[in-house]
């Protein structure tokens, strides 16, 4: 006879156990993108928040072109020109293959029109004319856009030209890419407004916006695409919602809708894990420090600045507060703000954000014979 209440309890026990792992899958499972190369920053803190191949150097298209605007704006910025001075407009410019703005030779179109067409229509004519406007030609513009990319730590990029045509060598990594359009949203955020128009004429030609974010993604307003057959359909995109912008880089897709799929998928799986928090507000006792000679034993250790940094959500329980200070006590006198260490927010035993902290108060030298009484009351505290 088989025993049918214990094989009822059981198979019960095996249905709820097959319920449970297949909750674990789901609640575990790590988020992929279909791009060969991708990754997703929070602008405000640049945490990365996911990356795939973020290191390979792949041809980017026209996601080139943020080093052009980045050129021009700070070209702006340092007074060598000004939004309406006059772009004579060469042959070369003219000749440009691709997305174009429909600059003719001998046109005197203004700078302005020219950063406006190399954002909305992605205009390759305009980079050449940009580029020879700001120094001379091509050629040495491209050698300004390699010495900035260096030392703005782009480690996996080289530029061939200003508009990202195909060129032997021309390549970026997506950790790069979003370095970059960081560093150009937070020192420029006329960009946004640039990028985010959605239709642009010059020459009395009508064109449009060809990011897929744009009216489509909440919050997106930026910030370039790129497609040619080296490089596949790629972008570079933005979006801000409840005051979080976040950065997603996407590399070499198969047809614009993989595109549009893949950096939607990618902004989102941002918003919807991720959150921003203050940890710890500049100001906020986090330590103390013994103070040897002094009329305090010991003074208190304040947060020098705000602590903030991104999590998953439903994390913030988890977060471990360290500090590390830079000596065991401190010599009387002492005065406000003396640098006494680090403090670190750490995540799973990662270190996510960091401040250094300092001393809060004050604290006097005992005098000659209130040190003698507080060392021989210490002499007698010892032996009991």
């Amino acid at each position: 006879m088989y025993n049918l209440k214990g094989f009822r309890s059981v198979s019960v026990l095996a249905v709820i156990t097959f319920f449970v792992m297949m909750f674990q899958v789901k609640a575990f499972a790590q988020f992929e993108s279909s791009a060969q190369s991708a990754i997703l920053i929070e602008a405000s803190t640049g945490q990365v928040l996911y990356e795939k191949n973020a290191d390979v150097p792949m041809p980017p298209a026209s996601i080139t072109k943020i080093m052009t605007l980045l050129l021009g704006f700070e070209a702006l910025e340092k007074g060598l020109v000004k939004w309406d001075d006059e772009v004579i407009i060469s042959e070369k410019a003219w000749r440009m293959e691709g997305s174009k703005m429909f600059l003719l030779v001998g046109d005197k179109a203004k700078f302005g029109e020219i950063m406006t067409g190399i954002s909305v229509v992605s205009a390759n004519d305009g980079c050449v004319a940009l580029a020879e406007h700001l120094y001379g030609s091509e050629e040495a513009f491209v050698q300004v856009m390699n010495t900035r990319a260096k030392e703005l730590g782009l480690t996996n990029t080289n530029f061939a030209n200003s508009n990202g045509l195909p060129a032997e060598g021309h390549v970026m990594s997506a950790r790069d890419i979003s370095t970059l359009a960081r560093y150009l949203i937070q020192n420029y955020p006329k960009i946004l407004e640039l990028e985010s128009t959605t239709e642009y004429t010059y020459n009395n030609i009508r064109q449009f916006n060809r990011n897929p974010l744009l009216g489509v993604f909440p919050g997106a307003d930026g910030l370039k695409t790129g497609w040619t057959e080296e490089a596949g359909y790629c972008i570079v995109g933005t979006a801000q919602q409840n005051g979080q912008r976040m950065i997603g880089v996407v590399l070499k897709t198969s047809s614009e809708k993989e595109r549009s799929k893949a950096i939607q998928e990618l902004l989102n799986y941002g918003f919807k894990n991720f959150k921003q928090v203050t940890v710890k507000n500049a100001g906020e006792i986090v330590d103390s420090i013994e103070v040897k000679n002094g009329k305090k034993l010991s003074v208190s250790l304040k947060l020098d600045s705000d602590i903030s940094t991104v999590i998953p959500v439903g994390r913030e329980n988890d977060l471990q507060i360290v500090t590390s200070k830079k000596a065991e006590f401190l010599n009387a006198p002492v005065s406000l703000d003396i640098p006494a260490g680090t403090v670190e927010v750490q995540l799973d035993g990662k270190t996510i954000a960091t401040s250094t902290m300092s001393t809060a108060e004050e604290a006097e030298r005992l005098g000659f014979f209130a040190m003698i009484l507080r060392n021989i009351a210490n002499f007698f505290k010892s032996l009991f």
